[in-house]
Order: structure tokens, then sequence, then C-alpha cells
């Protein structure tokens, strides 16, 4: 998940104690204020655009901008994280109806999607009503996600796999890297933290670590995804090392949905 801080501009405000921002959260979610913007991806070998990660953002009146990590905290405080997914989803979704059709989306997952019974019904659901074809649809899930129910989680997964929707394993290296996980749940792609990225272009050790990875998820055939590619150095060293898409803000910020669809438009080239 690419984002340019939880508070990307802290202009706190000591009117804004906690729960008057998650009270507000209701409100802006009530009239449709949390804004959806795309971090778009690219293939490593063409450097073609391949699709984009739906992230929510929240210009607080008095904190500021909210990103999407601080913005699903205070979700969950509220009790309101699945109706901010929900809301996600479907304004993702709409967006997306309108891309060429060789372009993915990828949406985050909560703790209370995977706990809610309803959820793949649901999700199906919306991506029906949304025409947008299922195998077009990622969705991307972290530890921090699974760690609370992981036989749970993962017959959620398999349920949507067999959809033929894809999973990715996000902030892969953020946590404990637990193995398990990869033993058990239908992942397709590995989607690497950007602390994985950082020091690669310096440090010896954090490029064996990139390649032991790359070569893990090679021979569990899966992909690797970059997050957080800031400079061409980086770029280039994880196509060298075998990633197979990145994002990140070398090539593009996130973007507003007309902004995602202009980017795509212009894009005429095709993954390799």
């Amino acid at each position: 998940m690419d984002t340019l801080s939880d508070f990307a501009d802290c202009r706190r405000d000591t009117r804004s104690r906690p729960d008057d921002i998650e009270g507000d959260l209701v409100a802006a979610l009530a009239r449709g204020e949390i804004e959806i913007v795309f971090q778009p991806q690219f293939d490593l070998a063409s450097d073609a655009l391949v699709g984009a990660e739906a992230l929510a953002r929240w210009k607080h009146p008095h904190v500021g901008l909210i990103g999407a990590d601080a913005l699903f905290a205070v979700a969950e405080r509220a009790g309101h994280a699945a109706q901010l997914s929900r809301h996600i989803a479907v304004a993702a979704l709409a967006a997306a109806r309108a891309w060429p059709k060789h372009l993915h989306l990828s949406l985050n997952v909560t703790p209370p999607d995977l706990a809610d019974g309803a959820f793949v019904m649901e999700l199906l659901r919306l991506v029906d009503e949304a025409g947008f074809a299922p195998d077009r649809l990622t969705l991307e899930i972290t530890e921090q996600v699974l760690i609370e129910d992981l036989e749970t989680g993962a017959e959620t997964l398999i349920s949507l796999k067999q959809t033929g929707i894809r999973i990715a394993l996000d902030d892969f290296g953020a946590g404990f890297c637990n193995f398990r996980y990869l033993k058990l749940l239908p992942v397709d792609t590995l989607k690497l933290d950007r602390s994985m990225i950082d020091g690669i272009e310096q440090d010896s050790r954090d490029l064996a670590v990139l390649r032991a990875i790359v070569a893990l998820a090679r021979a569990l055939n899966l992909t690797v995804v970059a997050e957080g590619i800031e400079t061409e150095g980086q770029r280039a060293i994880a196509a060298r090392e075998g990633c197979a898409v990145y994002q990140g803000f070398l090539r593009s910020v996130p973007l507003g949905a007309g902004a995602f669809l202009a980017l795509a438009g212009e894009d005429t080239r095709l993954p390799a």
C-alpha cells in the first residue's frame, strides 16, 4: 500500500479529538466525502500500465488529509470498517468499468471483511453489478488481517479464488513473514513492502534479501510486485532480479479517477 503518510497533511486541531473524528467519518461516509484514488502499477519488463490499487483519502476539515492506513484505523475504532470497505469497492469498481480491458484493479481486504460470512457473496454481487470481470480483480491482504483467524480467512480466500479473483499477500516483509501463510493460502502474488526496496541500491544485504524472496516466489509460482519504487535505480534492480510489477512515486503519485483514466488512454503499450 503506497501512501504519502497516514496523515499526509497533519494540521491537527484541538477540536478534533479521536471520538470527534470517528463521528465525523460516519457523516463523511453518508455524504460520500471519502475520495478514492488509484496508485498506478506498471509492468517492469515493458513499463506498460497494468492496473492500479484503489486507496481512500479523507480531507478532514480540521485534521487535514488522512491517508488509507489511518483512515481504516479510525473506521475500525468507530465500528465502520466494513462500511468503508464497501464504499471503496463500489466507487473503485464503478471507475474501473471504464478502463481498458487489460487493466487490473486491486482492493485491500480488512479483518471485518474476512470475518463477515456474507463477504464473498456481497463482493461478487458488487463485481457483477459493476460489469467487471472477476479475473481482473486482485484482493490484497496483510498478515495483520490474517493473524486473528487464519483458517477462516483461508476458507474465504479459497472461495474467492475459485471465482477467478486473484489474491496478493500485501506488505510482505513488513511483519514476521509467516511462511505458513504461503502454505495455506491461495496466494498468486507477493507484494513487497517498501522496506524491502528502500536499501537495495546501497546495501548488499538488502539486495540479497530481495533475491531470496524472488527465488522463493519463483519456486512457488508466484509473481512479485515491488511497492514503493522511488528511483530509477530501484526500478532497474527490481526488474533485473525478477520482480514482475512495480508501483511507486517514480512514475506516479495516486491519481483521481479521471486522471487515471487519462493516463490509461495515453499508455498504448501492453505488458511484455
